[in-house]
């Protein structure tokens, strides 16, 4: 009889069998999570070879200070500004034109090209490098993402005529081996962990956010002054219904 009651006890729940099922999975999707984190830096550092004969493959478009600019006292002043907010464009042509439609008909005309903006993230980040005397010549706008539904804030230079577009042949001059058994490797795992329910476990477990965008959409909506004025106190309630 005691050997009955020692076996009933050994026994374990469904509830626990549910749970020990529910963090082997988790363990899993940790450990092929990190393993396609590893997959991506081995990737990324693979060395590049250079090439015994490089060669052209279209044309690039950059800016670079006017000449104005260059012969000025300061230009390297300017110089640093255009490392943060340059572009690059390439194309296969030298004229760097694109398809319109304009009456019905298709028209060719030439790929605008700007300089970059400043988020307000890296207007506030160190490692952005923005100095003292960089700022002020960067104006803050506001702009309504359609995605977020929000305005976004950004800065954008204000002097963009002290720099001009240049193109030169883009030339290949260095290649990056392939290793087809880290790139299989990779496309599994990264397949298994981009799914959309192993995605949701881990924003939920490694990060701590079940739903990002949800969280940030009530923050927004709570700090709204629309939403603030409809929050009423438990004590205003309480106080307005005694009033009736």
């Amino acid at each position: 009889m005691e050997n009955n009651n020692l076996l009933f006890h050994r026994l374990r729940s469904a509830r626990s069998r549910k749970r020990t099922g529910k963090k082997d999975v988790e363990k899993q999707i940790r450990k092929k999570y990190k393993r396609s984190k590893e997959l991506w830096y081995l990737r990324r550092n693979i060395p590049w070879i250079p090439l015994e004969k490089p060669y052209q493959r279209g044309f690039i478009r950059f800016f670079v200070l006017n000449d104005d600019v260059k012969r000025s006292e300061d230009a390297d002043f300017y110089e640093g500004i255009l490392k943060k907010i340059a572009t690059y464009m390439y194309s296969e042509s030298r004229l760097f034109l694109k398809k319109r439609r304009k009456f019905g008909r298709r028209i060719y005309v030439e790929k605008p090209q700007r300089l970059n903006t400043v988020s307000s993230y890296a207007w506030t980040d160190p490692k952005f490098g923005l100095s003292p005397r960089e700022r002020p010549y960067f104006l803050k706008k506001e702009e309504y993402n359609p995605f977020r539904k929000r305005n976004e804030t950004y800065y954008e230079f204000t002097e963009p005529w002290r720099f001009t577009l240049r193109i030169k042949p883009n030339m290949i001059t260095h290649y990056k081996p392939v290793d087809l058994d880290l790139e299989r490797e990779y496309a599994e795992i990264k397949a298994y962990v981009e799914q959309h329910k192993i995605a949701g476990i881990i924003r939920k477990k490694i990060y701590g956010k079940s739903n990002v965008w949800k969280w940030e959409y009530e923050t927004d909506l709570i700090k709204s002054r629309k939403y603030a004025d409809c929050i009423m106190s438990a004590t205003e309630l309480a106080a307005y219904f005694e009033d009736l």
